[in-house]
């Protein structure tokens, strides 16, 4: 996937290997830098800073002085200066055209002509990038990323008011298929990002994300569920649903009855999407390759029975995401945070991989 803002001016990569990655939600700014040493990459600098409920909303920054003081924490904290940034599903427009073979220049000024057929913004207030997914003799099929040029200014403005260079913006569901897909498989997946306030949906295909989708179910939700049912605050709720196994044991089986109607909304856009990808053909009027595994990630994919649950329904192998996949083999090293942690970052890992990463 081509990043929406960096084509034009490449940085130097001296610059490059110097950049934090930055996870921005409606909960928290999770950060991490990767480095080379000796033995390979690492992790050398990872965190995550709570922000207040109302500054970003969505993706869409609600109180930008507000972001603008914590990202001044974080630079000053961590030393920051240049920043990679995943921008959320929500945000962002994703779709696949096909057109006759002309130079660069021409692309992308057919793809303008045709955006408002396929985005819900007008043209000219439309910030665009494209990939070439398939090449003919006689025309491509393209992959194109786009979003207002109000969310990109609006992050801009923040990043530049708190002393921030940004050297690109990623479509979020791109940097997690990076972390969590192998750079050689070319296989097809489902990757379920399972986070506090929704889940972001993303079929990967070839090492591309070709389809995204948010859904308005996350742990957060599940909790409040829970919390009603047995009477107690959200504290105590979050720690029973991180401590029992829901698919065994009979305190388990009672709050896994408390969450399912959650959980089966979950399960229901999923099968969806999966559904709509092995039915209908591809823009050539192929068939598409079937979906091989589910993997799940994000801060809530460690709510234990989830996954099985999910497998046993749909029929296609579930398995929590290996987040080094790109970075070193765990057979031969240890990672610098556990696995459920881990599934958390997935994004910033997928963002700092750029630095060492040949796309």
């Amino acid at each position: 996937m081509s990043h929406i803002y960096n084509k034009n001016f490449p940085t130097p990569k001296f610059l490059s290997m110097a950049s934090f990655a930055l996870d921005i939600s409606d909960q928290s700014i999770k950060y991490g830098k990767l480095s080379r040493t000796h033995s390979g990459i690492h992790l050398k600098k990872y965190g995550k800073l709570e922000i207040q409920k109302g500054i970003v909303v969505s993706g869409k920054i609600e109180n930008s002085q507000a972001l603008v003081n914590a990202l001044k924490v974080l630079r000053d904290k961590e030393k920051m200066n240049f920043v990679r940034v995943a921008l959320p599903e929500e945000q962002i427009y994703l779709f696949t055209i096909i057109l006759p073979k002309m130079n660069w220049s021409e692309l992308r000024e057919s793809i303008l002509l045709q955006l408002e057929e396929h985005i819900p913004i007008n043209a000219n207030d439309t910030v665009f990038d494209f990939d070439v997914l398939e090449e003919t003799e006689s025309d491509v099929l393209l992959q194109v990323v786009a979003t207002s040029v109000g969310l990109i200014e609006s992050y801009l403005s923040v990043f530049d008011q708190a002393g921030l260079t940004p050297i690109s913006f990623e479509l979020e569901a791109q940097a997690i298929a990076r972390a969590v897909v192998g750079q050689d498989n070319k296989e097809t997946f489902m990757v379920v990002d399972f986070g506090g306030t929704r889940t972001g949906i993303s079929i990967i295909s070839k090492n591309k994300v070709l389809f995204t989708a948010t859904v308005d179910v996350g742990g957060n939700m599940l909790t409040e569920m829970i919390m009603k049912s047995f009477g107690i605050t959200f504290g105590e709720a979050e720690k029973i649903k991180s401590l029992y196994n829901l698919s065994s044991h009979e305190e388990g089986s009672k709050i896994f009855s408390s969450i399912l109607n959650g959980v089966s909304v979950l399960h229901d856009e999923i099968n969806k999407h999966i559904s709509f990808w092995q039915t209908h053909e591809d823009e050539r009027g192929q068939k598409r390759d079937s979906i091989k595994n589910i993997i799940m990630c994000g801060g809530d994919a460690n709510l234990r029975g989830v996954s099985e649950y999910l497998e046993a329904s749909i029929k296609i192998p579930v398995a929590h995401a290996n987040a080094w996949v790109n970075i070193f083999d765990l057979n031969n090293e240890v990672p610098e945070m556990k696995l459920g942690e881990s599934l958390g970052f997935v994004t910033v890992l997928g963002l700092a991989l750029n630095d060492f990463i040949e796309e």
